[in-house]
């Protein structure tokens, strides 16, 4: 009798416990199968789309062909493909995610056979690591000091031999294909990386040297798993596999929080904050989406974003500080605007990353610390590149002056001033901010 492998967050063959309990299953013989869920599909942005789209053609090919792509409510597809084969069971690799839950919960109950529930996309599953009251940390350093602590299991190898079985499914829709997805590619360039480990503590924050893994993506779709990450971090002892240590586990803190309040995709965890008064979006807001605010570290952020669905994990606070204490927009619709851009768009992530920017998450970034735009892109882009190749316009400014070209006698036609003045709104966002404490 043959088992069903559900795929959703886990588009990889090697280091899958949920894969090989359903080899165990089924005997060797399993029916891999994706639903395109509109719940999900329609909700994501086209570079979201079109990452997938890539990934699960890796993952067809290296199951000779024989993935099954089937659109429509799991809850009605699953229990369908499991009752057309006889199916003994159906595998996955458990969602923490608030829709995530709800979707399982109704895939089981529509089920007549188990719905069998193994691993995780994290190192250390949510709801694992409790403090000494037996709840969920809310502040990351004794969070870190616990998952460190916790450990993790070594990576799975990947299944001998399967013989997948052939089952009725529907085209993939057409799009463009994005290079470098699927698991061969993930591990080949997370390889390919380590050996630059040992800079990514000095260089991380450097958008201009382009230095960080760029593994957001292949972990956003489980093409590996970071418990194989962190396996080969064991071997490259230093500062800069710490660093990336402590990302890898910031991840697991994001997923962990969001299991245990999953109002908190939208809701400040911190409740003082749902009486902070903000601007609703208008021209300011559009000026930020569109890169076009007259800063030139946040422009070329918001254009990176828009050519390539991804930004620099430094150029992301700076942003999204500008937007929340510069324009005092609400975090919720520049974490909707990221979601529906990036590639690598991961619900908790996001909304527990814009959560701390904005001073209303677990262990948030203090209120009073306004990024500013122009020393931060002084500090992090000291000689202007990283601005240069997203903003065209100031393209031909020498040096240092790219990040403030306001001061130069003849500013670049076609690039605008600044829409606020940043001492100003600084002022303004911390007299909000006191008002609420």
């Amino acid at each position: 009798m043959a088992a069903v492998m559900w795929f959703r967050r886990d588009l990889r063959l090697a280091d899958n416990p949920a894969l090989l309990d359903a080899v165990a299953a089924g005997d060797g013989r399993v029916a891999g199968v994706f639903v395109l869920d509109p719940a999900l599909w329609d909700a994501a942005g086209d570079p979201r789309r079109a990452q997938l789209l890539s990934s699960l053609r890796s993952l067809s090919a290296a199951m000779d062909g024989k993935l099954v792509v089937r659109r429509g409510d799991p809850a009605t597809v699953i229990p369908e493909l499991a009752a057309e084969l006889g199916a003994a069971s159906v595998h996955v690799t458990t969602d923490y995610g608030p829709y995530g839950v709800r979707r399982d919960q109704a895939v089981e109950n529509a089920l007549s056979c188990p719905l069998v529930a193994t691993g995780s996309p994290y190192a250390v599953a949510p709801g694992r690591i409790l403090n000494g009251q037996g709840r969920s940390y809310q502040v990351f350093t004794p969070y870190f000091r616990a998952w460190l602590e916790h450990g993790w299991r070594q990576p799975a190898e990947a299944p001998a031999t399967i013989e997948w079985i052939a089952a009725r499914g529907d085209a993939l829709p057409a799009a463009g294909t994005i290079e470098g997805a699927g698991e061969v590619a993930a591990r080949e360039h997370w390889t390919q990386w380590l050996a630059s480990v040992g800079q990514y503590d000095d260089e991380r924050n450097r958008p201009d040297l382009d230095s960080t893994s760029r593994m957001s993506v292949p972990l956003k779709y489980g093409e590996i798993h970071p418990r194989t990450m962190l396996t080969d971090l064991a071997r490259h002892p230093g500062a800069g596999a710490d660093a990336y240590r402590r990302e890898l586990a910031w991840r697991d803190f994001c997923a962990d929080l969001l299991a245990r309040y999953p109002q908190a995709a939208w809701k400040p965890l911190r409740p003082e904050f749902e009486r902070m008064v903000y601007d609703e979006p208008g021209d300011a807001f559009t000026a930020w989406c569109e890169g076009r605010t007259g800063y030139p570290i946040v422009d070329a952020g918001m254009r990176q974003l828009a050519a390539s669905g991804f930004v620099h994990n430094r150029i992301r606070m700076v942003v999204a500080s500008f937007l929340v204490k510069d324009l005092h927009v609400h975090w919720k619709y520049g974490a909707r605007w990221f979601m529906a851009r990036l590639r690598d768009g991961d619900l908790a992530s996001n909304s527990l990353n814009w959560q701390w920017v904005a001073g209303c998450g677990a262990d948030p970034s203090p209120y009073y610390r306004v990024f500013n735009p122009i020393t931060q892109g002084l500090k992090f882009d000291p000689d202007g590149s990283y601005v240069r190749r997203w903003v065209p316009e100031l393209a031909d400014l020498p040096g240092k002056s790219v990040h403030e070209p306001w001061k130069l006698a003849a500013p670049p036609a076609g690039y605008p001033a600044p829409i606020v003045d940043h001492a100003e709104a600084r002022l303004e966002s911390l007299r909000r901010y006191d008002a609420i404490t």
